[in-house]
């Protein structure tokens, strides 16, 4: 855990502001994608094929076998360095939107995509092969080519999603709580994302349990402390499901500071639900 007081020489965060910072007070100049990627995704953890699991069930379930329409769209928010949740969504969307804030992890995006996803070979093979279990996804037979194909990365802020047209599924992952030390903007960021997903849109959102911040290479991060009742209330009578499930940080720990995961999967109410609150 970091010193509070030490803060003032950590590039992410603001001089003097301790753990509370509000997300406009960190320098994401200073978010190192490459260390980030080498950290988490070089090799397949634990926890998350879990997650990955849950949340192919989860889509497929929903989406497979239905008469989609043309334009298909989905969007992952805060995408940085970490590809899997754009490709659970890959089977059933004819566009991706990586939505990113941070200078460095649109570099990252950009320059990967600009020389066809050298980290596929690297990293995001063996999550793909947790998604194959699932025939949606198998029946892709050069995911690769269609990742190339079907993203697109967009830079924006997270709390001016609204701005966007609705997109038909969704993906968030350990981006709402780790933005900020703020509990309010912590509930923003989750309202701006369901604001930005159609009616009767599939989604999951993954979140990092009693985070007390995360350090990349030098720099420190805040993060605010939820769990699974604070995830709860964040979704009031707006979605027609939900189910949150809870995983264990295991003999393995990605770090010190947090207690678990948590992975949301849900669909938000139609329009016809919407119209009756």
């Amino acid at each position: 855990m970091v010193d509070p007081q030490m803060c003032d020489i950590i590039p992410g965060m603001a001089p003097g502001s301790g753990g509370k910072v509000h997300n406009d007070e960190v320098d994401w100049g200073h978010f190192d994608a490459d260390e980030y990627y080498r950290h988490n995704y070089l090799k397949l953890r634990a926890d998350d094929e879990e997650i990955l699991g849950f949340v192919r069930d989860h889509f497929a379930s929903l989406l497979d076998g239905r008469d989609l329409p043309a334009g298909y769209r989905g969007i992952d928010v805060g995408t940085g360095p970490n590809l899997y949740p754009a490709l659970s969504m890959l089977p059933f969307c004819d566009n991706v939107t990586l939505f990113e804030h941070a200078e460095p992890n649109i570099s990252w995006l950009q320059d990967q995509k600009r020389n066809t996803w050298p980290s596929w070979s690297t990293a995001w093979h063996q999550f793909w092969d947790v998604l194959r279990a699932q025939q949606a996804y198998a029946r892709i037979t050069d995911p690769r080519s269609v990742l190339a194909k079907r993203v697109e990365i967009h830079q924006g802020n997270v709390y001016e999603l609204k701005t966007l047209a609705p997109f038909n599924v969704g993906t968030m992952f350990f981006v709402a709580e780790s933005i900020t030390g703020q509990e309010s903007e912590f509930r923003s960021a989750m309202d701006h994302f369901l604001d930005v997903l159609a009616p009767g849109a599939p989604f999951a959102i993954a979140l990092m349990e009693h985070s007390t911040g995360y350090h990349v290479a030098d720099s420190h991060f805040p993060a605010t402390d939820i769990d699974e009742g604070a995830v709860s209330s964040c979704f009031r009578n707006r979605v027609s499901s939900i189910s949150i499930k809870h995983i264990d940080v295991g003999a393995r720990p990605l770090r010190d500071g947090y207690t678990g995961m948590l992975i949301a999967l849900g669909q938000m109410r139609d329009g016809e639900d919407r119209a009756l609150t």
